[in-house]
């Protein structure tokens, strides 16, 4: 089960804290609450669901204890391509960089649903298993999610604006 579920396990932790040893640890964290938890799996969901939920309570606890780290500035996803010059490949890394700094200030259900969402793919209904809550409320916590960051970046990029008084 390890071999199968450590990739997306890892991916979905390090989407909490870009971080790689913080998310290792993380991963292993979830895998040993899952283990310790198996007997509890009824299967009325799938066995990946189940974990996606055990490894999110995970993520969401650490982060209620400590801060996040602030996000590196390198990472394997921001790699510059051949065709691809410095300066564009340093624009792009500088706003991945803003972009996961803006998701780490959501709140945590709101975080979690846009993590699952746009970087696993996750459908609706599984994102709602995941999280212990109705299809309706992991959808519209996609859409608070993207409004929210959609102001955050705005706000970062026109510190002098402020989003609220834009008429939408």
């Amino acid at each position: 089960l390890v071999a199968r579920h450590q990739r997306n396990v890892y991916r979905l932790c390090y989407r909490f804290v870009p971080n790689h040893e913080d998310a290792s640890e993380l991963a292993q964290d979830a895998f040993v609450r899952a283990y310790r938890s198996l007997e509890k799996f009824e299967g009325q969901a799938q066995f990946s669901t189940w974990l996606h939920r055990i490894t999110v309570n995970v993520c969401l606890n650490r982060l209620a204890l400590k801060t996040p780290k602030p996000a590196p500035l390198k990472d394997v996803e921001q790699t510059p391509g051949r065709e691809e010059r410095v300066d564009e490949a340093m624009l792009r890394s500088e706003r991945a960089s803003r972009v996961r700094a803006a998701i780490a200030r959501l709140p945590e259900k709101q975080r979690a649903t846009l993590i699952l969402r746009v970087y696993h793919d996750l459908p609706h209904e599984e994102i709602a298993r995941a999280l212990g809550s109705s299809v309706g409320a992991a959808k519209t916590n996609l859409f608070h999610a993207l409004g929210n960051l959609r102001k955050l970046l705005a706000a970062e990029s026109n510190p002098g604006n402020k989003p609220e008084s834009k008429n939408n």
